[in-house]
């Protein structure tokens, strides 16, 4: 088969296309013929070494495709089924053939592509837990969403409305501005031009709001804490910009007893029955049309530097796909 290595760190040139042998399933695995394979940040980071993985690794956290066998000790799966999966812990989704352990594949709904499971697990799993855990929005709750035309953002967005909360999203360009709309945020700042924070208090008459969501870490944590009204909520789900700084624990209570969660999917999908309720959500909403996935690019396989290039660029405004 083939797939993608990473023998060392670096950038996208480092991403290569091999030939390797196929996968054999251990016991209480499946391998899954790959349909689409999506591309994350996290496989930026670990390509990059910022996240230590050892040398050598096949990229991918997320994919879809079709069950080819089953090892022992799997009940529930035959071959032929159509899976996705979109979890931290299991890896090598750039390849033609994975080794997924059974209990973090989700089942697809006959109406679901293969292309929309492999674009929506992860960030998909990710906005859920977000919207629904780490902060429950309530009908009223006025929330800032950084990135809000990013895969994540937009699918937040999207569900923050399904709950019943206002949406203040950041974004950098008028495209993106455009994709954010679409998503359904009331109100957009171009986070370029303006200072976001005294925006979001322009926009709540003073008051702030309920809470930040923010994959950006380092280059706008001063700004997201500073945009909450008192008692709000700081949930960081990245650091696209870097990891943000120690700081000290008075500056909470200097901004109204403030909340601070740095989340992680794997706290928030810790075993099988969370994944399949998550994960039922999300293709029920987008089966009957209540969420939308925005695939932003499809690329060969062995195109995947490109892909990197595109996503570490924050050109893209929606989700880019490998297709073997």
């Amino acid at each position: 088969m083939r797939a993608i290595m990473v023998s060392e760190n670096g950038g996208p040139d480092v991403l290569a296309i091999a030939e390797l042998p196929d996968p054999e399933p251990g016991p209480g695995e499946v391998v899954v013929d790959v349909a689409a394979s999506g591309v994350n940040f996290a496989d930026i980071t670990k390509r990059a070494g910022r996240i230590p993985e050892p040398l050598p690794f096949i990229p991918g956290h997320e994919a879809a495709g079709v069950v080819s066998s089953v090892g022992s000790q799997v009940s529930g799966v035959t071959v032929g089924d159509r899976v996705g999966w979109g979890w931290p812990g299991v890896s090598g989704g750039y390849a033609e053939r994975v080794a997924v352990p059974a209990q973090w594949i989700v089942p697809l709904p006959p109406q679901m592509q293969a292309s929309t499971a492999a674009a929506v697990l992860i960030q998909g799993l990710t906005a859920h837990y977000l919207s629904h855990a780490a902060y429950p929005v309530r009908p009223g709750d006025t929330v800032l969403v950084h990135a809000a035309a990013g895969g994540v953002g937009s699918l937040l967005t999207q569900m923050i409305k399904l709950r019943g909360g206002r949406v203040i999203g950041t974004v950098s360009t008028a495209a993106k501005e455009k994709v954010a709309r679409q998503a359904g945020a009331d109100e957009l700042i171009r986070y370029t031009e303006v200072d976001f924070a005294a925006e979001v208090k322009r926009l709540t008459h003073g008051a702030g709001v309920s809470a930040v969501f923010d994959n950006v870490g380092r280059a706008t944590f001063d700004g997201s804490l500073a945009a909450l009204a008192p008692r709000g909520t700081l949930a960081i789900y990245g650091q696209v910009s870097g990891p943000v700084p120690a700081f000290e624990t008075a500056r909470l209570i200097a901004g109204g007893s403030l909340y601070l969660t740095r989340t992680s999917l794997v706290q928030y999908v810790t075993n099988r029955e969370e994944l399949l309720a998550r994960a039922d959500d999300l293709f029920r909403w987008v089966i009957s049309g209540e969420l939308s996935v925005n695939v932003w690019g499809r690329y060969p396989l062995a195109d995947a530097r490109s892909a990197h290039h595109e996503l570490e660029s924050r050109r893209s405004a929606g989700k880019l796909l490998l297709i073997p």
